[in-house]
């Protein structure tokens, strides 16, 4: 494999050389490329490196950026560049020496060996190896704490999140969105959490603890405050909150995509299902909008049968479904659609431009003495409500400000259109916020901190449903 490192240096003339002759004969042998990157240090980091060209028998380039592209930004253009020239492997290393060279080839190994696509070295992993090599105790304790920290809400368990030392695969970084990243130095959790999105798999081996007379450009408050923001986002944006897709790992949304089961009985798809569950089994249930058909696979298992109609044939929907027809609802029921003992439009009906004219035709479509079972958000919800006041809605990936929705409905918006549609309300019922999201990319610490929160918010959609209440569900009848 074609192995690069990529020096990041800045102010590093003291230290610059003495780091690169302490690479290991073995590896220095057999290094594709070595790219020193000068971030327009003030001092003579760009005249030391090209001094050491001069008489290093190293694959070595340097360059000198014209202007400080910060931390993560000089990363960011060794990392373009490693994948520029095709390297299979690049290893992040820093001109201060304050990161051993000498074990860089145990960073390497597992790559090589492809048990990972990212491999960084811990200070923390050997206990007491941090303190004993000069690691100030208040940069001990932070480590820990955000490291902490950062692994509960993210789901990992890397024993170090601020160690900079580190290894990719190329072909891995070329799956994330290296752009949309910082140029301060949080880049390092940035890139940790664009890696867990993306699937990939992140190893960690020991390394020596060493601190020196280098002179740290961390700003630690404002650091820590960084990595804390990182991370809350992260997970913000696997529950569907956030203004799009980013490259920490967004949930997208669009309309041909699977809709997530919720399998929480507090949820809307759990009340559903209780509904279904009183009719006798072989009742006929048409599913609109039933995306993979996940959902409807478990109402067929109360002893129904079950068709489902969706713009896209999802995998597997024709094993879940006794029927499935491929179409666009937002123009309404396909002609050939029969009728139906029950109907329903689980979160469908605020994808639809026109949700009275599908509505009318899901009516026209029941069986004498039919029910159509209907959810939809509730634009009333709290945290509507507060992004509007404050001026700031904006469209989350998501939940009642879904980018894919169309319409908005309060209770009392979405009751005066089933007037309008011919239709009664035999049954009303609310659920407050999906817990279920928060499990997404299972990180459970957080769910489990967040249950006695969970009850007392259905305790209070219970009081106040049109400000607490998440969703709203209606089994309907023709009048």
């Amino acid at each position: 494999m074609r192995v690069g490192v990529l020096v990041v240096a800045y102010n590093a003339a003291s230290t610059l050389a003495q780091t690169l002759d302490r690479l290991p004969p073995s590896f220095a042998a057999s290094v594709d490329h070595v790219l020193v990157c000068d971030d327009a240090s003030p001092d003579e980091t760009y005249d030391v490196a090209l001094r050491y060209l001069e008489r290093t028998q190293l694959p070595l380039t340097v360059v000198k950026h014209p202007e400080n592209l910060g931390y993560g930004g000089n990363q960011k253009a060794g990392y373009h560049w490693a994948i520029d020239h095709g390297l299979d492997v690049v290893v992040l290393l820093h001109g201060d020496g304050q990161y051993a060279p000498e074990v860089i080839e145990s960073i390497v190994e597992p790559l090589v060996r492809g048990e990972a696509d990212a491999v960084f070295g811990s200070r923390m992993m050997e206990k007491g190896k941090a303190r004993a090599g000069g690691m100030p105790m208040y940069k001990y304790v932070g480590n820990r704490i955000l490291s902490t920290f950062q692994n509960k809400v993210t789901g990992l368990e890397l024993s170090e999140w601020h160690s900079g030392y580190r290894a990719y695969r190329v072909d891995a970084l070329t799956d994330i969105d290296l752009d949309s990243y910082t140029n301060d130095f949080d880049f390092d959790t940035e890139i940790i959490l664009g890696l867990h999105a993306a699937g990939k798999k992140i190893a960690e081996v020991p390394i020596p603890t060493y601190y020196g007379d280098e002179i740290c450009h961390v700003n630690g408050i404002k650091y820590a405050k960084d990595v804390t923001k990182d991370v809350i986002r992260f997970k913000a944006r696997r529950m569907g909150f956030g203004t799009g897709p980013s490259g920490l790992g967004a949930m997208t949304a669009h309309d041909t995509e699977v809709y997530e089961l919720k399998p929480s009985p507090h949820s809307s798809h759990g009340r559903l299902l209780a509904w279904t569950a009183r009719h006798r089994p072989g009742t006929s249930v048409l599913d609109v909008g039933c995306s993979d058909g996940q959902f409807g696979a478990l109402v067929r298992q109360q002893g129904h049968r079950v068709d489902g109609v969706d713009l896209v044939k999802h995998h597997g929907v024709g094993e879940r479904l006794d029927d499935f027809v491929e179409a666009d609802v937002s123009q309404g029921l396909p002609s050939s659609t029969p009728s139906y003992d029950v109907i329903i439009a689980g979160d469908i009906l605020e994808h639809v431009v026109d949700p009275e004219t599908l509505l009318k035709d899901i009516r026209d479509h029941l069986n004498p003495g039919g029910e159509i079972l209907v959810s939809v958000p509730n634009f009333g919800h709290w945290y509507p409500r507060g992004k509007v006041a404050l001026g700031r809605f904006d469209y989350d990936q998501r939940g009642p400000l879904d980018h894919t929705h169309v319409r908005f409905f309060t209770r009392r918006t979405f009751e005066r259109l089933v007037n309008t549609c011919g239709l009664v309300v035999v049954e009303r019922d609310v659920v407050g916020s999906p817990v279920d999201v928060l499990d997404r990319g299972g990180e459970s610490f957080v769910s489990r901190a967040a249950r006695g929160a969970a009850r007392a918010d259905r305790a209070a959609t219970a009081v106040w449903p049109t400000m607490f209440g998440y969703q709203f569900l209606y089994r309907l009848e023709a009048i």
